[in-house]
């Protein structure tokens, strides 16, 4: 495999994860390298060029381990393995290498709430051994489970099994919850983190970071009720503790998947002596308007300042419609609640919006995770009913349509095969039948497209130069900020064209400017003074 001659050596600065570009890689859906239908790191590792031509400092990689697959393999039965259809444990360690010598860092991602039901600890405590102590069997209520508590995926977060007794999971049955209140977890995590970052990691991303601690009582849920039985207790505090120590020693960063209205609650898992840095749902779920998108940022940056964390922007990920879809609806925000087969959306539209926004993300101070074919302005795709994987569909009775039609094997080769993913047969979830159209070897040859605009901003983002964000006099609609002397982020979210400030280069534009020189509706640019 050949390495662009652009390579280049990762940052040594132990910050580097403060205003980093981080891509997300699901290795499933990436690029198939022995052509049977399912993504793995061989063909990960015949991307790595593509990927530092992106520009991007590192990848996180969602779970690549052992795993039945019944929760796109956040259901993980083996750590300290690599799941036979993505490769093998030294390929994954060669893509490690691989990837640091051309400048780009790995993170791997751990599912610390829960296990699949195919562990071993899981099928030992079905036998009755010492191992149920690690999980959270309990006797139910008659006929009725222990307590009223909900899974994530719908229905009851509790299992009975034949002997009459239940188990926790909060969320599909076959991802029970461990108890972490037993030493014997927590050792085994600990000793999972040295794992990987003796095999080279950068980073550990932690998968519902706020969940793995339970009231012992195991109550019922009263809304309003502090604290809460299962969400950001404060024992968990000291588990991340623990883990910082260990990253300490490596070097190593975290970030955190923390789901919390409250920002001071939020804050606390960024303390210098726990986490690094936790994801920003408040901004990935706001709509496409300048005063909720500008609360957002303010709130977040505030939320974060007392404990001197970098913020983190992302737009989209593996559970999130993705953003041209989104904002191009009536509704341009994003609530699991309210997705529904069938929304009408305005492509042209929403892609307009989502170059803007990419322009505004990879402004702002902090990192910037970018999801798989972000960056190629991939639309979410329409799953056909009977090819449709994803629990979360089957758990909520039909009705959500699931998060498949964001994990959508990537194109990459618009005249080839299944649009290049790399497959002899058809992958395992199936591309529209317009995929070729958004193809990266079509789009960099296009000056003007998706992927030519992301190369070419985060190859400019240094000239931001790290410096805090400071907002500038604008129209109503209209957000406009510096983060470097003499350098402006503009974006219109307002109906009519928008006036430039002075400059001397407009640096990079989501899209032209008119005919008079001013900022159209739904377009960014950067500027220099």
């Amino acid at each position: 495999m050949g390495q662009p001659t652009h390579a280049r050596k990762p940052r040594e600065a132990q910050d580097w994860w403060r205003d980093a570009v981080i891509y997300q890689v699901y290795v499933r859906s990436f690029a198939d390298g022995d052509g049977d239908g399912t993504g793995d790191l061989a063909g990960v590792r015949t991307r790595l060029p593509y990927l530092a031509e992106l520009g991007v400092d590192a990848l996180w990689f969602t779970p690549w381990y052992v795993s039945p697959m019944k929760d796109g393999g956040y259901d993980v039965a083996d750590y300290r393995a690599i799941d036979p259809a993505f490769g093998t444990l030294a390929e994954a360690e060669k893509l490690i290498a691989e990837a640091h010598g051309l400048g780009i860092r790995t993170i791997v991602d751990i599912v610390p709430n829960h296990v699949s039901d195919q562990h071993p600890w899981f099928r030992a405590a079905l036998k009755g051994g010492p191992e149920r102590d690690l999980f959270h069997f309990r006797t139910g209520r008659g006929a009725l489970p222990p307590n009223d508590w909900r899974s994530q995926f719908g229905g009851p977060a509790w299992t009975r099994l034949p002997d009459g007794t239940w188990y926790l999971h909060l969320f599909a049955p076959e991802q029970p919850d461990l108890d972490w209140a037993h030493p014997a977890v927590r050792r085994e995590h600990e000793d999972i983190l040295r794992f990987w970052f003796d095999r080279g990691v950068a980073g550990v991303r932690i998968d519902s970071a706020a969940l793995l601690a339970k009231d012992p009582r195991l109550p019922d849920f009263t809304e309003g009720r502090d604290p809460h039985p299962y969400v950001d207790r404060d024992e968990l505090h000291d588990v991340y503790r623990s883990w910082r120590a260990i990253a300490d020693e490596y070097g190593g960063v975290y970030v955190g998947e923390v789901w919390l209205p409250d920002t001071e609650r939020f804050a606390r898992y960024l303390r210098p002596d726990e986490l690094h840095t936790a994801f920003n749902f408040s901004f990935m779920t706001c709509p496409w308007d300048a005063v909720r998108l500008r609360t957002a940022i303010d709130e977040t940056l505030a939320e974060h300042a007392p404990v001197g964390a970098p913020a983190t922007w992302v737009l989209c990920n593996h559970d999130v419609t993705r953003t041209v879809t989104r904002y191009g609806r009536a509704d341009t925000g994003f609530d699991f609640a309210t997705k529904a087969f069938g929304t009408p959306t305005d492509l042209a539209l929403g892609t307009r919006r989502a170059r803007a926004a990419a322009l505004l993300s990879l402004a702002l101070p902090g990192a910037v995770y970018v999801y798989q074919g972000e960056e190629l302005g991939l639309p979410e795709a329409d799953i056909p009913l009977d090819r449709v994987q994803d629990p979360m569909h089957a758990r909520s009775g039909g009705t959500d349509p699931g998060r498949d039609g964001c994990r959508v094997p990537l194109p990459w080769a618009a005249d080839a095969p299944h649009a290049g993913f790399g497959s002899r047969e058809e992958p395992w979830l199936p591309q529209p039948v317009d995929w070729a159209a958004y193809a990266a070897d079509r789009q960099s040859a296009d000056p003007t497209s998706m992927l030519a605009l992301y190369r070419r901003a985060i190859a400019l983002r240094p000239v931001l130069a790290g410096g805090p964000l400071t907002w500038l006099p604008a129209p109503e609609g209209v957000l406009a900020f510096t983060r470097a002397p003499g350098v402006t982020c503009v974006v219109n979210l307002a109906d009519t064209p928008a006036e430039l400030p002075a400059h001397t280069e407009l640096l990079i534009a989501s899209g032209s400017l008119d005919t008079d020189g001013r900022l159209p509706k739904d377009t960014a640019v950067w500027l220099r003074a």
